[in-house]
């Protein structure tokens, strides 16, 4: 089901930049359908693209443990599904942070002035309150992890501050996005081993470039309204060179994406994955039309099988090491 416009979505107590037959508007009250709004309940596709590095990262660890003989399949999972509620609940309280940060310029854009902060319909109170539940949730799972990811998880909240004003005086907010968005490619590696190594470095700047890319695709839905706010980005700054900037972004991606690898010593699976990665980047960039912004949103939210296909090919590589 598509979006409604701005006027029907205040009036159903649905936003107009989400689809409004999402099961929040099924199972949840209506007197909660705010806060799942302004946590983006409704827009999975965020928490996402937060978790993908988280299972590399985890995945890529898992191989190097299972090569030494260390490996352990039970924690591994274990990892897998804390990343799940970390991701939700992290990529919720950005979201709110960003929202409080946001709302007057939000009001201004046709895209997202029926959100609940800037239409009315919830309280900035409200959404700090929400905010702190959300981000206590976070910490509850940080804290499942040795004290080294504990407190590499904590720098990285410096960045999630910043990020919402990034737009505001650089044309790069989509890197500063790209900084906070990827910080799982060392959070998984760090719950394994508690340190770090050239490997997930290497994949947390491969995960960077690839959020900088299909960020920049998101973005071109609002460049209009952007510059008509004195809203900064990468898809203004890009403009009609976008598909250029994404060829050398999604590169970068495949290139630092297999230094990792080489690092880790995966196996064929694992590169058979990102070279999959690699063909479907490719058909994003082959198809994308910057003036059209539902096909844009379509790309943006394809990326979410960009990540599948990486991590299904690492652990693949995980088992064949293992048979």
């Amino acid at each position: 089901m598509t979006a409604p416009d701005s006027e029907t979505a205040r009036l159903s107590g649905r936003v107009a930049d989400a689809p409004s037959g999402n099961w929040v508007y099924r199972a949840l009250p209506r007197r909660l359908w705010p806060f799942a709004q302004v946590a983006r309940w409704d827009r999975p596709i965020g928490w996402q693209l937060l978790m993908w590095p988280c299972w590399w990262s985890a995945a890529l660890a898992a191989h190097v443990a299972a090569e030494a003989g260390l490996w352990s399949p039970g924690l591994t999972l274990w990892h897998l599904v804390l990343f799940v509620v970390g991701s939700i609940a992290m990529r919720g309280a950005g979201c709110t942070w960003n929202d409080l940060v946001d709302h007057r310029i939000d009001a201004m854009v046709a895209r997202t002035r029926s959100r609940p902060l800037p239409s009315g319909v919830l309280t900035r109170r409200a959404a700090y309150v929400f905010l702190v539940g959300q981000a206590l949730l976070g910490l509850g799972v940080l804290v499942q992890f040795n004290s080294f990811t504990v407190l590499l998880g904590m720098s990285s909240l410096a960045i999630v501050a910043v990020y919402p004003f990034a737009k505001r005086f650089t044309h790069w907010p989509q890197l500063f996005l790209g900084l906070a968005f990827s910080w799982g490619a060392l959070m998984g590696w760090a719950g394994l081993f508690g340190t770090l190594s050239s490997a997930p470095v290497l994949l947390y700047a491969a995960a960077v470039l690839w959020t900088i890319g299909y960020d920049t695709i998101y973005a071109h839905q609002d460049k209009e309204d952007d510059a008509l706010v004195g809203v900064k980005s990468t898809a203004r700054l890009f403009d009609r060179d976008t598909t250029r900037w994404l060829m050398a972004l999604y590169a970068l991606f495949v290139v630092f994406a297999g230094l990792a690898f080489y690092q880790a010593g995966v196996g064929w699976p694992a590169w058979l994955g990102l070279f999959a990665s690699a063909a479907m980047l490719g058909w994003q960039i082959r198809v994308l039309d910057i003036d059209d912004p539902e096909a844009c949103l379509r790309l943006f939210k394809a990326n979410s099988r960009v990540g599948l296909v990486v991590f299904v090919g690492l652990i693949a590589a995980l088992a064949t090491a293992e048979l």
